[in-house]
């Protein structure tokens, strides 16, 4: 019976270190960063996209009757 108590111990243990890691957590919280700067990138570049095409083309004119 104690062999069998030591193993259950054991299994516990293991399971308990799986769940304290936080190895998947660094990584998750990585992701949802990267996922949340290219979200404000997106915003940026549909907000500012139509202006900074008309500033452009204007640039290019002008350029262009010199």
């Amino acid at each position: 019976m104690t062999a069998l108590m030591v193993s259950m111990m054991a299994l516990v243990a293991g399971i308990k270190d799986r769940f304290e890691s936080e190895k998947g957590a660094t990584a998750t919280e990585y992701s949802l960063l990267v996922a949340f700067i290219a979200l404000l990138i997106i915003v940026g570049v549909t907000a500012f996209g139509g202006a900074l095409n008309t500033w452009f083309t204007n640039l290019g004119t002008r350029v262009g009757g010199w």
